[in-house]
Protein backbone atom coordinates (compact mmCIF):
# COMPACT_ATOMS: atom_id res chain seq x y z
CA UNK A 1 0.00 0.00 0.00
CA UNK A 2 1.45 3.60 -1.02
CA UNK A 3 0.78 6.61 1.09
CA UNK A 4 0.56 9.82 -0.68
CA UNK A 5 0.33 13.90 -0.05
CA UNK A 6 -1.04 16.25 -2.12
CA UNK A 7 -0.87 19.72 -1.65
CA UNK A 8 -3.79 22.00 -2.97
CA UNK A 9 -2.98 25.99 -3.23
CA UNK A 10 -6.36 27.92 -2.71
CA UNK A 11 -6.80 31.44 -2.53
CA UNK A 12 -3.24 31.36 -0.86
CA UNK A 13 -3.60 28.92 1.80
CA UNK A 14 -2.93 25.15 1.67
CA UNK A 15 -4.30 21.82 2.34
CA UNK A 16 -2.43 18.70 2.46
CA UNK A 17 -4.76 15.59 1.62
CA UNK A 18 -3.56 12.14 2.41
CA UNK A 19 -4.91 9.03 0.52
CA UNK A 20 -4.19 5.63 0.71
CA UNK A 21 -3.90 3.31 -2.78
CA UNK A 22 -4.13 -0.32 -2.69
CA UNK A 23 -1.39 -2.08 -4.46
CA UNK A 24 -3.74 -2.24 -8.03
CA UNK A 25 -4.53 1.27 -7.51
CA UNK A 26 -1.04 2.01 -7.37
CA UNK A 27 -0.10 -0.20 -10.43
CA UNK A 28 -2.84 1.53 -12.85
CA UNK A 29 -1.45 5.38 -11.54
CA UNK A 30 3.00 4.54 -12.06
CA UNK A 31 1.68 3.07 -15.64
CA UNK A 32 -0.19 6.23 -16.51
CA UNK A 33 2.58 8.35 -15.65
CA UNK A 34 5.10 6.19 -16.58
CA UNK A 35 6.00 8.24 -19.77
CA UNK A 36 4.88 11.01 -18.65
CA UNK A 37 6.65 14.21 -16.89
CA UNK A 38 4.05 15.17 -14.34
CA UNK A 39 4.09 14.17 -10.28
CA UNK A 40 2.29 12.00 -8.83
CA UNK A 41 0.70 14.40 -6.90
CA UNK A 42 0.30 17.30 -9.94
CA UNK A 43 -1.66 14.45 -11.73
CA UNK A 44 -4.40 13.23 -8.38
CA UNK A 45 -4.75 17.59 -7.95
CA UNK A 46 -5.19 17.87 -11.69
CA UNK A 47 -7.61 14.65 -11.90
CA UNK A 48 -9.77 16.51 -8.51
CA UNK A 49 -9.47 19.74 -10.23
CA UNK A 50 -11.42 17.79 -13.29
CA UNK A 51 -13.93 16.00 -11.52
CA UNK A 52 -14.90 19.02 -9.27
CA UNK A 53 -15.30 21.20 -12.74
CA UNK A 54 -18.29 23.63 -13.13
CA UNK A 55 -18.46 24.08 -16.23
CA UNK A 56 -17.77 22.01 -19.31
CA UNK A 57 -14.63 21.58 -20.67
CA UNK A 58 -14.15 23.61 -24.16
CA UNK A 59 -13.51 20.21 -26.29
CA UNK A 60 -17.53 20.06 -25.22
CA UNK A 61 -19.11 23.35 -25.47
CA UNK A 62 -17.21 23.38 -29.32
CA UNK A 63 -19.60 20.71 -30.25
CA UNK A 64 -22.71 22.48 -30.26
CA UNK A 65 -24.28 22.80 -33.13
CA UNK A 66 -21.58 20.62 -34.82
CA UNK A 67 -24.40 18.09 -36.27
CA UNK A 68 -25.91 19.51 -39.33
CA UNK A 69 -28.69 16.40 -39.24
CA UNK A 70 -29.41 16.43 -35.92
CA UNK A 71 -33.54 17.11 -35.81
CA UNK A 72 -34.76 19.97 -34.24
CA UNK A 73 -36.51 19.99 -30.70
CA UNK A 74 -40.30 19.75 -31.92
CA UNK A 75 -39.49 17.08 -34.87
CA UNK A 76 -38.17 15.04 -31.77
CA UNK A 77 -41.57 15.95 -30.01
CA UNK A 78 -43.62 15.15 -33.11
CA UNK A 79 -42.82 11.62 -32.76
CA UNK A 80 -43.63 11.33 -29.04
CA UNK A 81 -47.16 11.51 -29.49
CA UNK A 82 -49.42 12.94 -27.07
CA UNK A 83 -49.06 13.09 -22.81
CA UNK A 84 -51.97 11.43 -21.23
CA UNK A 85 -54.50 13.55 -19.38
CA UNK A 86 -53.48 14.39 -16.34
CA UNK A 87 -55.68 14.88 -13.10
CA UNK A 88 -56.83 18.47 -11.83
CA UNK A 89 -55.17 19.73 -8.75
Amino acid sequence: MLHYMCLINNLGGAAWVTIYLDNETERRLNAILQDSKVSKSKWICDLIRAKTADVWPESITKLAGTWKDFPSAEKIRNQMGSDAKREPM
